[in-house]
């Protein structure tokens, strides 16, 4: 995963509430599996196994957030499951087959979440968090970033 995109992630998540939380997962899941098939594609063995390891972080966050006293749980549980499986016979046969039956299930279910999210009006998970401005400046077509409110504001308070 690139600098950027990470920073991106990072970003999102200071801002997401719960909901947006899980498609964030989903959306590094993606991307790491898109990675490993990068890999695969330049013969990158070391990549492309990395790339699995990721993805398969990734299902087990999503698996630890489950909540049980709810019905889709346990559905949603056996589809995380079965991606697991289809990565690491990815990883044991180095094709990018199941990585395609994967990514299928997977952004189905990202792109559930995030119409749920689009209608969760909770708050941010994080509080406290530095502020982040971006936008076009005087400069011609660069993107500046200002941050706000860097001193003693930021952090856990007692």
């Amino acid at each position: 995963m690139t600098k950027e995109l990470k920073q991106q992630f990072t970003l999102k998540i200071t801002q997401a509430n719960k909901t947006q939380l899980v498609v964030i997962l989903y959306e590094m899941l993606l991307a790491y599996i898109e990675e490993a098939k990068d890999a695969h594609e330049k013969s990158d063995r070391d990549g492309f196994r990395e790339g699995i390891r990721k993805s398969r972080g990734c299902l087990n966050e999503l698996m630890a957030s489950l909540h049980f006293e709810y019905e889709p749980a346990m559905n949603l549980l056996q589809l995380y499951l079965y991606a697991n499986r289809e990565l690491a016979r990815a990883d044991i046969r180095n094709s990018v087959e199941e990585l395609d039956h994967v990514e299928k299930t997977m952004k189905k279910l990202h792109d559930a979440y995030e119409e749920i999210s689009s209608q969760d009006a909770s708050g941010s998970v994080m509080s406290n968090t530095q502020t982040v401005y971006a936008g076009l400046t005087y400069g011609k077509n660069t993107l500046t970033e200002s941050l706000a409110n860097q001193g003693s504001e930021r952090g856990f308070r007692a």
